[in-house]
């Protein structure tokens, strides 16, 4: 019985920590705060960045979709270091057909070459 009854809280730790590593607070939170639909081929999204190391730069994927939800545009937004642990940014997502909203996928800091390169 006291070795089972030790399994059982070995295995909810376990569950815990793996809850925590997938549901818990990341280094890099992003909070979308509008977008406009500026013609048929462009939409404006503005969102919100919030990292624990705010001078890390992050690249943020923001997408247009269409009224089925299917993706009409994409782009990749660098958001460099700063002093501040949050900051606004506005970007326009070119279109391939009319969008009707604008999300944000992701942010990552895997910074690709090409967007590095143009940050310095």
């Amino acid at each position: 019985m006291v070795l089972l009854g030790v399994g059982v809280v070995v295995a909810g730790f376990a569950v815990a920590y793996l809850g925590f590593q997938k549901y818990g607070p990341k280094a890099v939170e992003t909070e979308q705060l509008g977008y406009m639909v500026v013609d048929d081929a462009t939409l404006e999204v503005r969102i919100k960045v919030t990292r624990d190391d705010p001078q890390q730069a992050v690249v943020c994927f923001v997408r247009a979709m269409d009224r089925d939800s299917a993706e009409v545009g994409r782009r990749e937004v660098l958001v460099p270091g700063s002093d501040s642990t949050s900051v606004q940014v506005s970007t326009t997502v070119k279109t391939s057909a009319r969008a009707s909203a604008g999300d944000i996928y992701g942010c990552s800091d895997q910074i690709p070459g090409y967007l590095r390169t143009s940050a310095q």
